[in-house]
């Protein structure tokens, strides 16, 4: 153990103090507490001077003794309605699968980095509930990513519940594997294989947009001016809790996207004949304001457009890619086409162009590739 200064101490590879608290009101005893769990000195002063003001202020109140169970399992409740349905169901299953059945004992107070870095290391070869294979690097980052919220709310709890996040650097966010995609060739293979389809305008807006599935289920008719050629994107279906629900899209906030002039054509046509549709049902009409729906106009699910997809692409005897593939190949065409990283990203919806330069690096690598040579044909010319 480190020597002691201004009451701060480095034992082992972390760093704790000592607070004076005040005398023990029945025995009239001098009190003291350690307080531990820092990555750095400068992480455990901040604490303890905070520390320090609060027992000043009469505001003071030591580390949880809840175990991380018990918290998880109050912090769940909590912030249900934060989440989005769906995402609130994969955050109570990280939760209720994978870290409480291996952390939920270890108090709140006594999670340390090191502690974290294991569990990480233990769920992501034993994680798995059926079958022997190890959980993907995708699934570990989720869970991650669920952990490290719940410590962070217990941070920002006033009073805090732990003086800091011990999961915040014990893990590394994977690299984005490459995701499967269609070339331009495979592409108007499916155009033709789904010329005759119902849902024909759903695929190319699909493919054509790069809207997720739950974007295409939610899309109204309000949310298009096919003389501008643009939607503006503001709702989406998802599924969560057992039950599809209509929500706000993710991010809170909606986008425009432009649409080409046969994409636009093709969404003219889905109008009529859905008006078509409309008047042969009669009263029996389900009136949604949905672009994509049943014969009934009532809304689709989410998992029907899949299954549909699949069937579809089995038979055309096409290499398979999910509905979100359709999205990653309209994102491919798009950067070799050389259109900026910037409106790519605004046009996928992503809230930075660090997530679709990391999403569509193996792209990018190939464009700098191709820029650096045709830089050097210009400079060096028949050098």
């Amino acid at each position: 153990m480190a020597r002691m200064r201004d009451g701060i101490v480095k034992r082992g590879s972390r760093w704790a103090f000592k607070l004076e608290l005040p005398p023990d009101p029945a025995t009239g005893k001098r009190r003291q507490k350690w307080v531990s769990g820092f990555d750095t000195r400068r992480e455990a002063q901040a604490a303890r001077d905070d520390a320090r003001a609060r027992l000043r202020a009469g505001t003071y109140i030591g580390p949880s003794r809840d175990t991380v169970g018990e918290y998880l399992t109050a912090w769940l409740a909590g912030v249900r309605g934060e989440y989005a349905p769906g995402a609130y169901d994969a955050a109570k299953l990280h939760v209720e699968r994978y870290i409480i059945p291996r952390l939920g004992a270890v108090r709140l107070s006594e999670l340390t980095t090191p502690i974290v870095k294991a569990f990480y290391a233990d769920v992501a070869e034993t994680g798995r509930m059926r079958g022997d294979r190890p959980l993907s690097a995708k699934t570990v980052h989720n869970i991650h990513r669920t952990l490290s919220r719940a410590l962070n709310d217990a941070v920002a709890e006033m009073p805090p519940r732990i003086p800091a996040n011990p999961a915040a650097k014990a893990h590394k966010a994977p690299r984005s594997p490459e995701q499967p995609t269609w070339t331009v060739e495979q592409l108007r293979a499916f155009y033709a294989a789904v010329a005759d389809d119902r849902l024909y305008a759903l695929w190319r807006v699909a493919a054509t947009t790069g809207l997720r599935r739950g974007e295409l289920a939610g899309l109204r008719w309000v949310d298009i001016d096919l003389d501008a050629g643009r939607l503006a994107l503001s709702r989406q279906r998802a599924k969560g809790g057992g039950t599809v629900t209509e929500r706000p899209l993710k991010g809170k906030r909606g986008r425009p996207v432009s649409l080409d002039e046969v994409t636009a054509a093709v969404l003219r046509v889905q109008r009529t004949a859905q008006l078509e549709e409309r008047m042969r049902w009669g009263p029996a009409w389900v009136d949604t304001g949905l672009v994509f729906t049943h014969p009934d106009g009532s809304a689709l699910h989410p998992d029907s457009i899949t299954k549909r997809l699949k069937r579809i692409v089995r038979d055309a005897g096409l290499p398979w890619v999910r509905l979100h593939g359709l999205r990653h190949s309209h994102a491919t065409h798009m950067l070799e086409a050389g259109v900026n990283v910037k409106i790519v990203a605004e046009r996928l919806g992503h809230s930075s162009i660090a997530i679709t330069g990391d999403v569509y690096s193996h792209v990018t690598a190939n464009l700098q590739d191709e820029a650096a040579a045709r830089v050097a044909a210009v400079v060096d010319g028949d050098l």
